[in-house]
């Protein structure tokens, strides 16, 4: 079967961003394998656990805003104070925090968006500065006191390997910063590229497949709690940019407060299993839209449909195979549509405008 099969013109699919998808298993790789802690990233290590920093500050924006989640959830089991803060809303409305007894973790994949610049003025050294980003040659990157470098390389558009390399750098980080046992740390991430490469192998069955179920959809939310909300969050904003399609992303608590009750017959819900804690919450939630007459689907190692369906991995590695079903939503639509995947019409690859 073949992208043409999809629609006459399989360039529609097959594009820059559907290479990009394509090309995580190896930017993951390429990540771990950079991955080095240094003695300078080791000594704020033992400032953080000795109580020299009373917090840290996570903050980004759009996809790195959302990526944050897994790390922020690691650091409060165990016990950092942290908090998360779109750079944005920290440069507006919580200037207070940058202080030199805050720890700030920047993620940016270009290094260079216009809050980040404007953080780094406005921080002017008060803060210590941990950064995450893409770009070695950026203001984040000359200007942080410590760089995390993933590999992604260069990306056409929408963020997909740029996004999946960040988690796996923050993963490593939080190990780092809580003093882990970094070995361990890096032979759970050593699963994450061939497990991915293994879903992305069939990618091509997947898209007809989400093609024939998305077809009639005109409302589409992706739910999670826990580290699913990275997935969640980012997932609606991707689906928006790649394919012109009003997606909206939120926690699974939170649709029943509401979005619960517009639920129809061309409403699909995505709902990621997530770790053990909560499943049968998500379950729960997957039959409800379905009594409604909505299109309600689990995505995880327990899906029902081959396109949800992730390969079992350990928690540290999930939130990055999470993104995967929905990238093969973001091929579908626009096969739908007739119009090719992943390219901005008026958006920019790095948002220089506040």
């Amino acid at each position: 079967m073949t992208g043409a099969e999809m629609h006459p013109n399989a360039r529609i699919v097959e594009g820059n961003y559907w290479k990009d998808i394509l090309d995580q298993p190896r930017a993951l790789a390429d990540t771990l394998e950079g991955l080095e802690e240094s003695s300078t990233l080791r000594g704020f290590a033992r400032r953080l656990n000795t109580g020299k920093f009373r917090q840290v500050v996570l903050t980004g924006m759009g996809s790195s805003f959302h990526g944050l989640h897994p790390l922020y959830l690691d650091l409060v089991d165990q016990g950092v104070p942290a908090l998360m803060a779109e750079t944005s809303e920290l440069l507006h409305y919580q200037q207070r925090l940058f202080d030199p007894r805050h720890l700030i973790i920047a993620v940016s994949q270009s290094g260079r968006s216009a809050e980040v610049v404007s953080m780094l003025k406005l921080n002017r050294g008060r803060s210590v500065v941990i950064a995450v980003t893409n770009t070695p040659d950026s203001p984040l990157a000359l200007q942080a006191d410590v760089v995390v470098m993933t590999r992604a390389g260069e990306e056409f558009s929408v963020s997909c390997k740029t996004y999946v390399t960040a988690l796996m750098a923050l993963k490593w980080l939080g190990d780092a910063l809580c003093e882990k046992k970094l070995r361990r740390t890096r032979r759970e991430l050593e699963g994450a590229s061939p497990l991915a490469a293994t879903y992305l192998s069939k990618w091509k069955k997947h898209v007809v497949c989400l093609v024939e179920r998305l077809r009639n959809t005109k409302q589409l939310y992706l739910l999670g709690r826990g580290a699913s909300l990275a997935a969640a969050g980012t997932g609606g904003l991707i689906i928006k940019e790649s394919d012109h399609f009003p997606a909206e992303g939120m926690s699974s608590a939170a649709f029943r407060h509401g979005p619960l009750e517009i639920v129809t017959g061309q409403t699909f819900v995505l709902l990621f299993s997530g770790s053990a804690e909560t499943r049968e919450l998500n379950r729960r939630l997957v039959q409800d839209v379905r009594k409604r007459q909505g299109q309600a689907e689990l995505a995880g190692d327990d899906a029902r449909l081959p396109a949800f369906r992730l390969p079992a991995a350990p928690d540290s590695i999930r939130p990055i195979l999470e993104i995967l079903p929905v990238e093969m939503i973001t091929l579908a639509f626009p096969a739908l549509a007739g119009r090719e995947a992943g390219r901005f019409e008026s958006a920019t690859k790095v948002t220089t405008t506040e």
